[in-house]
């Protein structure tokens, strides 16, 4: 084990996870600065354009061969393309199913629920920006269905 001659938790550490490359005479793994799996997920996406042509269609070639993965998916039947969830009020609406909901304590469970599947938090990152368009308007369609509910019991 190392010396951990400054005496401090820091250089115990130090001195911890380089004693056993040092006793069994194994060089220093090299380590990533950043998130490998979000830059590979940034570079699959398709959100990433390569500017040269010959280096794109390089690209394409390593990527072109048929993975075991891809003949599962094919098996499957399921989509390439993920269909995104929509944020126009009315489908929202549908999807909250408002139209059914005539008690004032129905909304809060309404709300609670659309949030648990829907919230920005819960989502992949590059769903967080629709996440938050389908926050708004679910919230505003659910204060507008209780506005029109509470006027009505009145």
């Amino acid at each position: 084990m190392g010396k951990n001659t400054k005496g401090d938790f820091a250089s115990l550490l130090d001195d911890l996870f380089q004693a056993p490359e040092a006793e069994h005479g194994l060089e220093k793994r090299p380590t990533i600065p950043f998130d490998y799996l979000s830059v590979a997920d940034e570079l699959h996406s398709g959100r990433i354009k390569v500017a040269n042509e010959a280096a794109a269609a390089e690209y394409r070639d390593i990527a072109a061969p048929e993975t075991a993965f891809d003949a599962l998916l094919a098996a499957a039947d399921l989509p390439l393309v993920e269909e995104l969830p929509a944020i126009e009020p009315d489908a929202i609406a549908r999807e909250l199913g408002l139209e059914k909901l005539k008690a004032a304590r129905d909304f809060g469970r309404v709300r609670r629920d659309f949030a648990f599947r829907n919230h920005p938090d819960r989502v992949a990152p590059h769903l967080k920006e629709r996440a938050i368009q389908r926050m708004q308007v679910a919230n505003m369609l659910i204060d507008e269905a209780k506005r029109r509910v509470a006027t009505a019991v009145r």
